[in-house]
């Protein structure tokens, strides 16, 4: 057994996490299969929920940005982003054993059982479900169905090359969200919005899944760095220009101007620094690319907010 799985830590878990220093210990194995020694998911999550509000406010002034929403999509993201990895740990911990860098996971190490984990990701819904309720009932509906994205995620890598294409497919709903809490509907700039989103998860976790390609050969898992190899970067480069070119279509038909554009390229200039110096034969280099996308949310969301308020 190695010092991380003794320790229980998890081997990818950002160090000096505050779940390893302070949680009590009965905690830190339900803390870690819902992920919160890596916050960097439910940020991705949250981050387009806030986009959704954002293209609202602009698209009518007078109704403002909603923060009271922004609060409770946050609580939503962190309480949906951990029940969608506890499912996707129940349903993977056989793959989990045979990956180096999750095989430390709460459940293929032994610290929780497929049972208990079952319970806490049971618990985490209803409480999610708490916050939903609280959004007009089309949200409800859209929020609802969405969960059809999330149950079959897990399965993708199994059957697919594109598993990074359903996880875009969900991971992006938050464009919706955010817009239709504030209109009752969707719209095109929401929609715009969340195909931009799909595009950008696709190529940020093609990025992040550079660091399991040897694992994933070896036990079969399908997934798009696999599927591009040699041309990964490239194609990772067409995906993030995709994703900023409907971004700043969905923008400009919510009614944004020259503040969003200014500030956007920020962004751009963040995804660009990644495929240009992401290399999987470095340690720790394609995780750190990854998580500077969370930096891509914060900017288009302060450009969003700075287009609102001029």
């Amino acid at each position: 057994m190695s010092d991380v799985e003794q320790s229980g830590t998890v081997a990818d878990a950002q160090s000096d996490n505050w779940v390893d220093r302070y949680a009590p210990q009965w905690l830190k194995p339900y803390a870690r299969l819902a992920r919160w020694d890596r916050p960097i998911g439910f940020w991705l999550l949250f981050w387009p929920c806030t986009w959704g509000l954002g293209l609202a406010a602009i698209a009518t002034p007078e109704r403002g940005f909603d923060w009271m929403a922004a609060i409770l999509m946050l609580v939503g993201a962190v309480l949906m982003r951990g029940a969608g990895c506890t499912f996707n740990d129940i349903v993977d911990r056989d793959i989990d054993m045979q990956v180096a860098r999750t095989r430390s996971r709460p459940i293929p190490s032994g610290a929780v059982t497929a049972r208990d984990a079952l319970a806490f990701l049971i618990a985490q819904a209803l409480l999610a479900s708490v916050i939903l309720f609280q959004f007009n009932r089309f949200t409800v509906w859209a929020c609802v169905a969405s969960l059809i994205l999330v149950a079959i995620y897990p399965f993708m890598k199994r059957i697919t090359w594109w598993p990074q294409l359903f996880l875009g497919l969900a991971f992006s709903y938050g464009a919706l969200v955010g817009w239709s809490s504030q209109t009752g509907s969707f719209a095109m700039p929401a929609l715009l919005a969340y195909l931009g989103t799909i595009l950008w998860v696709i190529g940020y976790d093609t990025i992040y899944a550079l660091q399991d390609v040897e694992d994933d050969a070896l036990i079969g898992v399908k997934s798009t760095a696999r599927l591009f190899g040699d041309k990964t970067r490239p194609i990772v480069t067409g995906f993030y220009a995709g994703a900023y070119v409907l971004w700043l279509a969905a923008a400009t038909l919510a009614g944004a101007g020259i503040v969003f554009a200014v500030i956007s390229l920020v962004a751009l200039a963040l995804l660009a620094w990644q495929v240009q110096t992401v290399d999987a034969d470095v340690d720790d280099n394609p995780r750190a690319r990854f998580y500077s996308n969370h930096y891509v949310g914060i900017t288009l969301a302060l450009a969003l907010l700075a287009d609102w308020v001029w």
